[in-house]
């Protein structure tokens, strides 16, 4: 038997063992041979195309540590607890642990008691770090969503740059590199990057047939999310691009009797987990949410994606939509746009990259706003109120966040948006005055567990977590925070609730800025790289002459052989098989009452007796003739000849 063979057997084993499968999805066995044969390897797979296995059944198939870079946490704990829950021993380290917990984890993986090791990207920013991974034996390194780590990418973070570093503390180890949507270009730019010894990429078609990709174009977002929602069945995500968004949603399906809760990042941890859970169980059909949600999530019957605001991107668009139908039954991925969209699409550029005279100003003010000297501040790490920076200085706080991320990209500062902190408590009162204290039944009882659960509260601020003490509590947690305030206005004990705010760290010191330099490749390239996905998402989005998946096809650099059949465009020209009696009958129609007066779109689809993809495709023909135009205010009017 060869060495090959003899490999294929035992991942096989291995996947039926600890998973209860009996055959790969494609593209797996072949990436995971690749990594066991020592290469470094790229793999393309597509939302839902387990992407996670491709690393796990190679951690358990060799020796040593398995490290995993990754970006969110939420999706490390996810993974972790599904490991473990299957018996294989894995370990999380990112900024939301204590010291403890994190001296544990490395301990763990020193003595051999695991076989993952999940890292958030900034936890590579240590040299203190480094030198800690460097007495473990790290055998693969995995790079989760590579596409960061590319600056012509979409989603560019630059804390990923950093991953190149663990190439030099670990030569021997193969370097498998995962992401589910990337232009050729931006492939090579991974591989680039991590410094692959030599190309070597494995990927899967981006089609997936059981998805249906439809496009509805509306004023009416609310009404249209509502009719798609009554018309489908099953769970489901509905994306939008703000928080307060979130909210607003969930209630009017909520009124409208939809089962619905909101998800985004500024929700507290316990929220979030409590909301996940919901969905998952199907307490709440639907959950509508920013692009913070959905990652890792393991939820595989998921029916309909939709999006009521326009993503920035197909990539963006595509992984968000590839959370439907994990399953391979079939799904729908809709989106709703308005003809506002298109405008809120070429002012996102503007938004993205401020004028360069902008983007130094910024830097001018943050340096006021934090008061440091010029030529101080290198090495130092600065809490940003970024609200109340934009407030002071009148800044548009869109282009505001862009300018520091590109001076981030630049080299100058490192901004950290939104960075968790735990709550912390150190112990003032004496063991002494503590004898003495009274307090209510259900207050003890959290100050009993609190003193029982963490060590050293009496010498300095200890990180505390309120939803673990009120497990052990059997109380809520708003009682445990409740509780924490009153024995503080009580002197007993001093408490920093958790929260989540910027930072803002020096990586030299502040210049004056006409010494602020930004490269073309970081502003002119990029700029003219957000340009072209924000065109290519304009052409799916508002484009009405082919199948909407070849467009995606395209833009990933396939060559698509066929059209899909199932988008809104396949089945459109499916049903243009009017006969030239109704065609003229539904041409006249709209003659007659667009000629009466200006009428919305709203008012034709509501009077005509004709399908409203029917009435669509009617006037977008009778505007390119020039019968009809559709003025500012959105309303057709004839045209006369």
């Amino acid at each position: 038997m060869t060495d090959r063979a003899s490999k294929s057997l035992l991942i096989h084993d291995i996947l039926g063992r600890y998973w209860g499968y009996d055959a790969f999805r494609p593209a797996q066995e072949e990436i995971i041979l690749s990594v066991l044969d020592g290469n470094d390897t790229l793999g393309l797979l597509p939302t839902g195309g387990g992407k996670s296995l491709t690393f796990q059944i190679p951690a358990l198939a060799s020796d040593g540590l398995t490290i995993v870079v990754t970006p969110l946490i939420s999706l490390m704990k996810d993974q972790v607890d599904n490991l473990l829950a299957r018996g294989i021993r894995a370990v999380c380290l990112h900024s939301g642990l204590s010291r403890a917990e994190h001296r544990l984890g490395i301990d763990r993986c020193r003595l051999g008691k695991a076989r993952l090791l999940y890292l958030s990207p900034e936890k590579l920013q240590s040299e203190r770090f480094l030198e800690t991974l460097r007495g473990l034996d790290i055998r693969l390194i995995v790079v989760d969503e590579a596409h960061c780590i590319s600056q012509w990418g979409y989603d560019f973070r630059p804390a990923y740059l950093k991953i190149a570093s663990l190439r030099a503390l670990f030569p021997h180890a193969p370097l498998l590199a995962l992401t589910a949507s990337a232009t050729p270009e931006v492939v090579a730019d991974i591989m680039a990057r991590l410094e692959f010894r030599r190309p070597n990429v494995f990927s899967r078609s981006f089609s997936r047939p059981n998805i249906s990709y439809i496009v509805r174009n509306d004023y009416d977002k609310d009404r249209q999310l509502l009719n798609i929602l009554t018309r489908t069945s099953g769970s489901a995500i509905v994306y939008v691009r703000s928080r307060i968004r979130t909210r607003q949603i969930a209630e009017m399906l909520s009124k409208n009797g939809i089962a619905a809760d909101y998800y985004h990042a500024g929700l507290q941890a316990q929220e979030k987990s409590i909301r996940q859970e919901e969905w998952k169980s199907e307490k709440t059909r639907v959950i509508v949410a920013t692009n913070a949600f959905g990652m890792g999530i393991d939820k595989p019957d998921v029916r309909t994606v939709v999006h009521i605001d326009c993503p920035l991107s197909l990539e963006e668009y595509y992984q968000e939509a590839g959370r439907a139908g994990r399953d391979g039954k079939p799904a729908f991925a809709v989106l709703i746009v308005s003809p506002h969209d298109k405008g809120r699409l070429t002012r996102a550029i503007d938004e993205a990259f401020p004028p360069k005279d902008y983007i130094r100003r910024v830097y001018e003010l943050a340096g006021n706003f934090l008061s440091i000297p010029v030529g101080e501040g290198f090495g130092r790490i600065y809490e940003f109120n970024f609200a109340k920076f934009t407030t002071i200085y009148s800044l548009n706080p869109r282009q505001a966040r862009s300018a520091l991320h590109i001076l981030t990209q630049c080299g100058h500062i490192e901004f950290m948006d939104e960075v968790s902190t735990h709550s912390r408590v150190m112990i003032t009162a004496t063991k002494e005055e503590l004898y003495h204290i009274t307090l209510d039944n259900t207050k003890e009882k959290v100050f009993n567990v609190l003193m029982r659960s963490y060590t050293g509260l009496f010498a300095d601020f200890i990180p505390i977590d309120e939803s673990m003490i009120a497990s052990r509590a059997e109380t809520t947690e708003q009682q445990v925070c409740e509780t924490l305030v009153v024995l503080s206005r009580m002197h007993i004990l001093q408490y920093i609730p958790r929260k989540t705010t910027p930072y803002i760290l020096y990586t030299s010191s502040r210049q004056l800025p006409p010494h602020i330099l930004i490269p073309p490749a970081i502003y002119e390239e990029q700029r003219r790289r957000m340009e072209m996905r924000l065109e290519a998402m304009k052409e799916f989005a508002f484009g009405s002459v082919e199948c909407r998946v070849n467009v995606m096809l395209r833009y990933f650099g396939e060559k698509p052989r066929d059209v899909c059949g199932t988008c809104d465009e396949c089945r459109r020209r499916k049903k243009r098989d009017l006969s030239p009696d109704r065609r003229h009958e539904l041409g006249e129609s709209l003659r007659y009452m667009i000629g009466q007066q200006p009428r919305p779109l709203r008012y034709l689809l509501d009077e005509s007796a004709f399908r409203q993809e029917e009435i669509i495709d009617a006037l977008r023909e009778m505007m390119r003739k020039g019968i009809v135009t559709m003025t500012e205010n959105e309303y057709f009017t004839l045209n006369k000849h």
